[in-house]
């Protein structure tokens, strides 16, 4: 294949150049997902890595081949997270000083890990709403202070740093033929993607991102690496609002298919791997296992890795997750309901409206005046979402009216 990326990465050096750094991590086949697919499904455990994410990989790749001057000027980087933890672990160990910049937003385990890892060598500067925000702070701020910046995707010793998932997975399955790949900024995906389509013939590279956050599939619908005016930030580590134009120009060229997943049912991802396998990741992390259902009979009867980039989950956004999750399963329903004025009309609602499996999980009166209650907020948990329909029609039968939230996002962001 004669391609730029031949010319500039060479996997094998970095491999050997990380070996003893990083951890190997275990390529795990999966019972549970294998019967489900009628496949072989093997994920490549990245969430046990040493900074629990692959970001470590193409960090260090690039920090340790700088010049002794630069590393003692420093490196700056800007990252939601999991890169943040990879520099800041090859500045411990290489005994440089990093200047680290973090959304505003980016969860506080996150935070406490990157401190951890550097261990005194770093310095957090929380800054922005999102990763574009912080990563122009950053830049102003490596220019300022004569220090070398460590792209968290865009550069090819990044690149190939993360290829080394694709050299450790090729050497316990030789026999892959699918390949599942999340994307953010590309990173992930040009490295290990390349890697896999020059050494096995005929292989599927399949990239996914969230649906909130399309900036790679945008970017190939419309030819030309594409800035997003808006990105939905749920999946922090996945969401950019544009990839990088070197991840851009090789994703465009080796992935054979793209596909974008929703955000609710990468939180019913999330659920089923730690309550089914016992695996805790963050949601850039099961973007992978989560786009299955898009691609199943693709990969019917064949062998498939799928990669779990990063277990830096904070457990405060466990109630969140579920939240997400119960919502895109058709499970959780709010409501504006306005009781009949009788009496009994609330004993009417829980007796007669609420179905067996039916719990009220919300309920608030909306205050009209200080003395008098107006309409009820109210949420509904259901047993299964194809009970729904009954609800509604005996709220009817029963003369409640109700503004069903959910259908209305302006409503449901302010309300709920």
């Amino acid at each position: 294949m004669d391609t730029v990326t031949e010319t500039h990465l060479d996997f094998d050096a970095a491999y050997q150049r990380l070996k003893d750094v990083v951890r190997r991590t275990p390529l795990e086949y999966n019972e549970r997902l294998s019967a489900k697919y009628e496949c072989e499904i093997y994920l490549k455990r990245e969430d046990l890595q040493i900074v629990r994410s692959y970001k470590l990989r193409g960090a260090y790749n690039m920090i340790s081949r700088l010049s002794e001057e630069q590393l003692s000027r420093g490196v700056v980087c800007a990252s939601a997270g999991n890169h943040a933890q990879g520099v800041a672990f090859s500045c411990k160990k290489l005994g440089t000083k990093g200047v680290i910049f973090m959304p505003e937003i980016t969860p506080k385990q996150k935070v406490k890990q990157t401190e951890m890892f550097g261990n005194g060598n770093v310095e957090l500067v929380l800054v922005g709403d999102t990763f574009d925000d912080c990563l122009r702070e950053a830049l102003l701020y490596t220019q300022a202070h004569g220090m070398t910046f460590i792209p968290p995707f865009d550069n090819e010793q990044i690149i190939e740093g993360q290829g080394t998932v694709g050299v450790e997975v090729l050497q316990d399955l030789p026999g892959i033929e699918v390949a599942i790949l999340p994307i953010g900024g590309g990173g992930l995906a040009a490295g290990m993607g390349t890697y896999l389509k020059q050494s096995v013939p005929g292989i599927t590279l399949i990239g996914v991102e969230p649906e909130g956050a399309p900036s790679m599939l945008t970017s190939m619908t419309n030819g030309e690496n594409t800035t997003l005016t808006d990105i939905d930030r749920f999946v922090d580590g996945a969401a950019v609002k544009r990839v990088g134009d070197k991840t851009f120009a090789i994703c465009r060229e080796i992935l054979d298919d793209m596909l974008t997943v929703p955000e609710g049912k990468v939180c019913t991802t999330i659920l089923r791997l730690y309550n089914e396998d016992a695996i805790v990741v963050e949601p850039a992390g099961a973007l992978s296992v989560t786009a299955l259902d898009a691609v199943k009979d693709q990969i019917k009867g064949k062998k498939v890795v799928c990669v779990i980039s990063g277990g830096n989950n904070d457990i405060e956004r466990m109630a969140e997750i579920k939240e997400k999750s119960l919502l895109y399963e058709g499970l959780k329903h709010y409501f504006i309901v306005r009781f009949p004025q009788r009496p009994g009309a609330l004993k009417l609602f829980v007796t007669e409206v609420l179905g067996p499996g039916d719990d009220i999980t919300r309920f608030e009166f909306i205050k009209k005046t200080s003395k008098e209650n107006g309409p009820a907020l109210v949420g509904i948990e259901l047993k299964n979402a194809e009970d729904y329909p009954a609800l509604l029609q005996r709220m009817q039968e029963n003369r409640f009216e109700v503004i069903e939230i959910n259908k209305d996002a302006t409503l449901f962001e302010y309300l709920v």
